[in-house]
């Protein structure tokens, strides 16, 4: 699997989308499934732009993982987003249950996260919660992504306030050298 990571609004869906046509594989968004598949506390508790559990998200990913056959490449986008997902995640990779091909890790501009948060109307998607994503994302993801690198995952970080084609291009050129 090649995940993408990064704040909320850095273009993983958008470049984990392309990457998933070029490539011709699944592009699995946790993000998507939650929003599809909860209802009642989870849902008014996402609307209001707090993260479900460890547990509630590791079953929706094991789901999904269960639908979509992992003895294949696929995209995933949005997992994990805490270390004891990650835990969880290097765990199944060290006992053969999962492949993780490369991490790609946009980063992107406080600025311009806002302007593409705001500009696609979700519910979820406000002042406050953006700057609680932001957080987040300085406390808990750049510390998952060290956890890679010390597993000896392949992360690559990638500029994505560029213009989508270059960051394309650069995504592309990170996953060709992991096939090298």
């Amino acid at each position: 699997m090649i995940i993408f990571m990064g704040v909320a609004g850095a273009g993983k869906s958008v470049q984990g989308r392309r990457l998933a046509d070029e490539l011709a594989v699944p592009w699995l968004s946790t993000g998507e499934f939650l929003r599809m598949l909860t209802s009642g506390e989870q849902r008014k508790r996402m609307v209001s732009g707090k993260l479900l559990s460890d547990g509630e998200i590791i079953t929706l990913v094991q789901k999904i993982f269960a639908v979509v056959g992992i003895d294949r490449e696929f995209i995933l986008d949005g997992f994990p987003r805490s270390v004891g997902q990650a835990e969880w995640l290097l765990n199944q990779v060290k006992y053969s249950q999962l492949n993780v091909t490369a991490i790609i890790h946009i980063t992107a501009s406080s600025e311009v996260v806002k302007e593409r948060l705001l500009g696609r109307g979700r519910p979820d998607d406000h002042d406050e919660a953006i700057e609680g994503r932001l957080e987040e994302y300085e406390k808990t993801i750049k510390p998952i992504l060290e956890q890679f690198k010390s597993a000896s995952v392949p992360v690559f970080d990638v500029d994505g306030d560029k213009a989508i084609e270059d960051v394309h291009d650069q995504i592309v050129g990170a996953i060709k050298s992991v096939d090298n």
